[in-house]
């Protein structure tokens, strides 16, 4: 399977503690949406609920509502977006809890290649990229021996693959995984516990001159944050900056416009065209790190938000993205609320780069090219960020 052709992946992001994200914005919760008569005909639907309750083995199991809630997730899945989405309540205050940046699992985001549960990314530090999990990594099959579990993956939702890798702190699943390149897929057991990662971190090199600052998504804490790691960036006076996005699924779309203004003075850096017009969306002036000099990581975890970010610096600013083809999702998704605690995450627009580019499926490729290997005799060693500062240093003046 060729991971470079990636397209059908539910970025909804849900991490085994899993993250919700990738170019959301939230919408109006008052708004009625009026439906004729002629646009629903229930009769086959109130037919089928009454054999069900006719002849059914075992009646005590049918549950009206929990079958309401699965006829709305049909409903809204028959669209064929896999990016607009809709959440029972249970389902929708855990997205809410992930984008919030504190959750229990494994640490892995998940989505879907070729229609094959895959990981979209490992978090740092959390029990999956310990044991060595790496995005694009097939999920074949999911197994809890405590709950008496042993699931395969074909035709599973991401909803129902959460519900089975989520679990108590100290408890242990097993996952049956596959890697391109690989010969045979391979079982990987991992402990759960609670997972907390900050949305963005600073690491400094070459002498403290140079901050290496990761962003691992565009979540509520991503800007107090971040404008923690500015401020401590301009008392030491960087020299320059390597902005690490690799494994970033996305988020909240406005964050990266937030993150851009921090380099780009003033204009574009994004644009969002819906169904009647396209909305520019310039920095905001923040602009304290306006000149200087700059180099982004990126990898195919790097998806939506954090392709605006890295494609923006790129067009309006000339910076050299360094790594992998990042993964390539350029729709945007509004979150709205609804009655009784669900929600729909609805694909409300497409966002374009500062040119106009929509990179939906394809993904931004590098400047500078170099796939990520692990040194054996050093694990902390990382060759894409010795690039990156490699890079970087050509920039100095």
């Amino acid at each position: 399977m060729n991971l470079s052709k990636i397209r059908s992946v539910l970025l909804v992001l849900i991490v085994a503690a899993v993250c919700t994200g990738s170019g959301y914005r939230f919408g109006q919760n008052s708004v009625k949406y009026p439906v004729s008569k002629g646009d629903i005909d229930t009769t086959m639907m109130a037919e089928v609920l009454g054999r069900l309750r006719e002849g059914y083995l075992k009646p005590e199991l049918i549950d009206t509502k929990k079958m309401m809630m699965g006829a709305t997730q049909g409903m809204t899945s028959a669209i064929g977006d896999p990016y607009t989405a809709f959440y029972p309540p249970v389902e929708n205050s855990r997205s809410k809890e992930d984008l919030q940046g504190e959750f229990g699992g494994v640490g892995i985001q998940l989505g879907f290649v070729d229609k094959t549960l895959a990981v979209m990314a490992p978090l740092k530090g959390t029990p999956a990229e310990r044991a060595g999990v790496k995005a694009g990594d097939l999920i074949l099959k999911i197994r809890d021996d405590a709950k008496k579990i042993n699931k395969d993956t074909s035709g599973i939702s991401i909803d129902d693959a959460v519900d089975i890798i989520r679990g108590p702190k100290g408890t242990t699943v097993v996952l049956t995984m596959f890697r391109e390149g690989d010969k045979q897929s391979k079982e990987v057991s991992l402990v759960r516990e609670i997972i907390n990662v900050p949305s963005t971190e600073i690491t400094w090199l070459d002498n403290n001159k140079v901050a290496l600052v990761s962003v691992n998504k565009f979540g509520e804490k991503t800007l107090p944050e971040w404008e923690k790691i500015v401020d401590e960036i301009v008392s030491k006076k960087a020299r320059g900056v390597i902005l690490d996005l690799r494994n970033n699924p996305g988020g909240y779309l406005q964050r990266a416009v937030e993150l851009g203004s921090e380099f780009i003075e003033d204009g574009v850096i994004v644009k969002q065209r819906d169904r009647v017009r396209t909305e520019v969306m310039e920095a905001t002036g923040r602009g304290r790190l306006v000149g200087m000099p700059l180099v982004v990581l990126i990898n195919k975890g790097s998806a939506s938000a954090s392709e605006i970010l890295s494609g923006a610096l790129r067009e309006r600013l000339g910076v050299k993205l360094v790594g992998e083809n990042s993964f390539g999702k350029g729709t945007v998704q509004e979150v709205q609320e609804l009655s009784g605690g669900a929600g729909l995450h609805l694909t409300i627009a497409e966002w374009l780069l500062p040119s106009g580019n929509n990179i939906h499926g394809e993904g931004l490729k590098p400047d500078v090219e170099i796939v990520y290997k692990q040194d054996e005799k050093n694990p902390q060693k990382d060759n894409q960020v010795d690039k990156a500062l490699e890079v970087l240093k050509g920039e100095f003046k």
